[in-house]
């Protein structure tokens, strides 16, 4: 068995990222571990000009007024993507695990690629535009921490980014 892949996404994955998955496996039984945040903070200037740069004017106005979640709705969503997404992922590679973080996803992918001695990642998220253009996105911090391969999906696209 080869070693483990490890999976950040902060959405439920689905079939465009099993495909991708599937893609890294070549047929080898490795081991995968799907990690989801319990939230994400909250970042108003960000966000506004991701929703203004993907033309989605009705989400940016709305982002301003909108109020931060309360920490058993963002835990109950992480919950719930996670379990989708192990479902998703059923039948792939060897033993397949996942698990609610809390605090920095990407500090918490490192301790996890390094406790497992993962060989590569693989980080899901929408499409972020600005974090994205700069290089601050989650995919990129994490292959300048971790030191090892981290592909970056763009959730439901099967769009493989930059990092």
């Amino acid at each position: 068995m080869s070693a483990p892949i490890l999976i950040l996404t902060e959405v439920a994955l689905g079939p465009s990222e099993r495909k991708a998955v599937e893609g890294l496996l070549s047929g080898e039984a490795a081991a995968i571990d799907v990690l989801v945040p319990a939230g994400r903070k909250r970042r108003l200037v960000v966000d506004f000009l991701d929703h203004l740069s993907m033309l989605e004017f009705s989400k940016a106005v709305e982002g301003l007024s909108e109020q931060p979640a309360d920490p058993a709705a963002q835990r109950s969503a992480a919950e719930a993507a996670l379990e989708a997404s192990l479902a998703a992922l059923a039948g792939l590679g060897g033993e397949l695990t996942g698990s609610i973080i809390e605090g920095d996803p990407v500090h918490a992918l490192a301790e996890r690629a390094a406790a497992a001695g993962a060989e590569q990642a693989v980080v899901v998220t929408l499409p972020h535009a600005i974090e994205d253009t700069f290089h601050t996105d989650w995919a990129n911090l994490a292959q300048r921490k971790l030191g090892i391969p981290v592909l970056h999906l763009y959730a439901g696209t099967g769009f493989i980014g930059d990092s």
